[in-house]
């Protein structure tokens, strides 16, 4: 009995990280296991393939196909599955421009945030809490983005060279509130997720001449442009700060 009672205070906390873990690690899981069984799936040929039954079954179904859509995105994104930019070309191509943008960043906000909680209630309460007791220049980098968090933030989904899942996990890890993230996520991915739904709009004619679709789009300058200006100014804040403080001293 009272090795019992010894040893229950020390498996309790084991059992409760993981508890916490388990959405992650779910995650991550299935993220493993679809990266693997969807690769060939979720693809321009099969949007190409099928895209007469899916404009007659959205024709009848209008509402069925849009709740339909958003939900196989949130999985999509929420389980970081190949196929997302096909999602979005497959969002402009049967909602057009408008409202399928609101619907591919809709549920690409929902399903990163998904993957957001997932982190945060797991290893990313205890990696703020470390970063928070560190000192150093370790300490100073979190103070930094702590102090201009949503220029950081929208940074970060502007750039294209930061990885989405990435941007998803480094939040979390940073002790980034909920609601910040939300905002941030979706006014961020938004200039992109334009630009691909706009593309996935004019699939119709793409389809007609039998070519694919130049997903490339998104880095040319007159596209690429106009993003890194928005980032520019989403680091402006962050310059100014700074400036002032070197003014003050």
């Amino acid at each position: 009995m009272t090795d019992t009672h010894q040893q229950m205070p020390q498996d309790t906390p084991k059992k409760s990280t993981l508890v916490k873990n388990l959405p992650l690690i779910a995650i991550l899981t299935v993220a493993a296991v679809g990266a693997y069984a969807l690769r060939d799936t979720l693809s321009f040929q099969t949007l190409a393939d099928n895209r007469e039954s899916l404009i007659g079954f959205r024709d009848a179904n209008y509402l069925l196909t849009a709740l339909a859509f958003v939900g196989a995105y949130i999985v999509i994104v929420g389980f970081s599955l190949p196929g997302a930019a096909i999602a979005t070309l497959t969002g402009g191509f049967l909602f057009g421009l408008f409202p399928g943008v609101l619907f591919n960043a809709g549920a690409a906000t929902i399903g990163a945030t998904a993957i957001f909680l997932a982190a945060k209630s797991g290893l990313g309460d205890k990696m703020s809490a470390k970063l928070d007791a560190s000192e150093g220049a370790v300490r100073k980098i979190k103070d930094g983005i702590k102090e201009d968090e949503v220029s950081y933030l929208f940074i970060m989904r502007l750039v294209p060279a930061v990885p989405f899942f990435v941007a998803n996990l480094i939040p979390a890890f940073m002790g980034v509130s909920l609601k910040r993230y939300v905002f941030t996520t979706f006014f961020g991915i938004l200039p992109g997720g334009l630009v691909y739904t706009w593309v996935g709009a004019g699939l119709g004619e793409v389809f007609a001449r039998g070519e694919t679709p130049n997903l490339g789009i998104i880095f040319e300058p007159h596209v690429m442009g106009p993003i890194l200006g928005l980032a520019a100014l989403s680091v402006l804040p962050i310059i100014l700060k700074k400036f002032r403080k070197g003014s003050a001293q």
